[in-house]
C-alpha cells in the first residue's frame, strides 16, 4: 500500500467530507525524539524514535465523531474518515461545530537550532557528567540524559483551515545523590533550550550541584507563619494549578472557584498573568491552535483582575465570550484546551529579608485540590535573616491558592521555565505570611 505525503492525505479526507456534505477537520503531528545518555563517563544509550499520526474530527447535525490513524495509506485514510463519521452519528446532538478558518501558511519556528552533529550532542552529555562527578560530595549519577524533541503539525478543515508548523527544544537533564557526612540529598535538575548550541553542560552542572548542595546538613523548620519567598521553578508549580482554575471547560464543568470572577480582583495587584504564543525564544510557541484559531498574546489576570479564560470555540460559543485560540488535542485525543507560554509577569526585583526561600514542592499534584484550590505541600528550603541564610526541611506549607495569589508582595525580575506541568514561567515571589507546619 502506497504512503501517501501529508498534504495528500489531506485533500483526500477533504474531498470525502465535501462528497457527503459533512464537516470535518484533519489534525496531523509527527513527533521525532532523540536521547543521549551517559553513565560512568562513557555513553551508554541512543534512542532515536519517530511517531505520529493523523486525527479526523467529523461534524454532522450538531453531532461530533473521533477517529484516527498511524497509517496514511488511502485504505487507512478511508477507514478512518468513515469511522468518524460513524462514531459521530452514534453520539447526541450537542450543538458541534467547526470554527470557521483561514490559509494560515506554513511557519519554521525551530530553523537551524537541533542541527548540530550526533556527535556534539553526546560531548554535551559526557561534560554534563563530567562536571557532575567533579564535586567530592556526588555519591551517584542516576541519569545523565541530552534529550530533543521535534514536532511538525499540520491542519486543515472543510472550513477553510489550512497550516502547519514546526518547533522543538533540547535539554540537558540529571537526577543524581549528594551526600555530606549524615546528609543525603536527591534530586533531578535540567536546563530546557530551543537551541541546542545555547546549552552550556559545565554551567548548567554547576548550577546544579549549587542549587543540590546547598540543601546539604538541613535542620528541621519550627511551625510559624513566615514571609515566604518562592524560587521561580517552585512557583511555576503553583501556577500549573492556577491554570486549572483559568479553563474555559472547568468553568463550563462547575470546577473553578474563578467562574463568577471575570473582571474583579482575584490577586494582588503585582500580578499579571499571560499567555504569549509569540513569545521570544518560546518553547511552546505556536501561530494557531489545533482548530486552527490564530493564536495571540493575551493576559489572563491584568494588575490582579481577572480578564479572561483559556477558550477554544466550543467553550467560547457556550459561555458567550471570545475564543481565545487555546484549543488542544493530540491526532488521537478529542478537543480539550492547553496554555502556551504562560507566565507570571515579571516585577521589579526582589531580595529575600527575614522568611523562608522555598526552594522545590513535593506532590503537588496529590497534596493541592485545583478545584477548591486548598494545598498542603511537602517543601524544602533556607531560612533567611540579616545575618545568615541555612537549609530548613521537613515541613509543610498550606493555605489556598486564591488566597496565596493575593498575598503576593513582591516580585524577582527574571523568569524561569518549568516544562513539567505545561510551559509554564516565574520569577522569584515573594507571599507574606504562609502557614509553615514543621517540628
Amino acid at each position: 500500500m502506497k504512503r501517501l505525503s501529508m498534504a495528500a492525505a489531506h485533500d483526500f479526507i477533504l474531498k470525502k467530507a465535501q462528497a457527503d456534505r459533512v464537516d470535518a477537520e484533519i489534525l496531523a503531528t509527527e513527533e521525532r525524539k532523540l536521547t543521549l545518555e551517559s553513565f560512568e563517563l562513557e555513553l551508554s544509550q541512543i534512542t532515536q524514535a519517530t511517531q505520529g499520526g493523523l486525527g479526523i474530527r467529523v461534524v454532522s447535525g450538531g453531532k461530533t465523531g473521533y477517529a484516527s490513524t498511524e497509517e496514511v495509506t488511502e485504505e487507512a485514510l478511508d477507514w478512518v474518515y468513515t469511522e468518524a463519521k460513524e462514531n459521530a452519528e452514534l453520539q447526541s446532538e450537542t450543538g458541534g461545530f467547526l470554527p470557521a478558518g483561514q490559509n494560515l501558511g506554513y511557519k519554521d519556528l525551530l530553523s537551524e537550532g537541533l542541527s548540530a552533529p550526533i556527535e556534539e550532542k553526546a560531548d554535551a552529555a559526557l561534560e554534563l557528567e563530567k562536571n557532575l562527578r567533579s564535586d567530592k560530595r556526588m555519591q551517584q549519577v542516576a541519569i545523565n540524559r541530552y534529550a530533543e524533541t521535534e514536532t511538525q503539525v499540520s491542519l486543515s478543515s472543510t472550513q477553510g483551515a489550512k497550516g502547519g508548523y514546526r518547533n522543538g527544544y533540547s535539554a540537558l537533564m540529571a537526577s543524581f545523590i549528594m551526600r555530606e557526612g549524615d546528609s543525603l540529598k536527591q534530586a533531578f535538575d535540567f536546563q530546557l533550550e530551543k537551541d541546542f548550541h545555547v546549552l552550556e553542560p559545565g554551567k548548567t552542572a554547576l548550577d546544579m550541584i549549587e542549587r543540590v548542595g546547598r540543601q546539604l546538613g538541613a535542620s528541621n523548620l519550627k511551625t510559624g507563619r513566615y514571609t515566604a519567598y518562592f524560587e521561580p521553578k517552585a512557583f511555576a508549580q503553583i501556577l500549573g494549578l492556577v491554570i486549572y482554575m483559568l479553563s474555559a471547560k472547568s468553568v463550563m464543568e462547575g470546577k473553578s472557584r474563578l467562574a463568577d470572577k471575570l473582571g474583579k480582583q482575584v490577586a494582588s495587584s503585582l500580578v499579571n498573568l499571560i499567555d504569549d504564543p509569540d513569545l521570544k525564544d518560546g518553547k511552546a510557541n505556536q501561530p494557531f491552535d489545533s482548530e486552527g484559531t490564530p493564536t495571540t498574546r493575551i493576559a489572563l489576570v491584568e494588575n490582579g483582575i481577572l480578564k479572561s479564560f483559556f477558550h477554544n470555540s466550543h467553550t467560547a460559543k457556550h459561555l458567550g465570550q471570545a475564543n481565545t485560540g487555546h484549543a488542544q488535542r493530540s491526532y488521537k485525543a478529542t478537543l480539550g484546551i492547553s496554555n502556551t507560554n504562560f507566565f507570571l509577569e515579571p516585577g521589579q526585583g526582589l531580595k529575600p529579608q527575614n522568611g523562608i526561600i522555598i526552594t522545590d514542592l513535593m506532590g503537588v499534584h496529590a497534596g493541592a485540590n485545583p478545584i477548591s484550590g486548598d494545598f498542603s505541600l511537602q517543601a524544602f528550603g533556607l531560612k533567611v535573616n540579616a545575618e545568615a541564610t541555612e537549609p530548613v526541611e521537613n515541613f509543610v506549607i498550606s493555605g489556598n491558592l486564591l488566597d496565596l495569589l493575593t498575598k503576593i508582595s513582591g516580585l524577582g525580575d527574571t523568569l524561569e521555565w518549568n516544562p513539567f506541568s505545561g510551559m509554564i514561567g516565574s520569577p522569584m515571589v515573594e507571599v507574606q505570611d504562609l502557614s509553615f507546619a514543621g517540628s
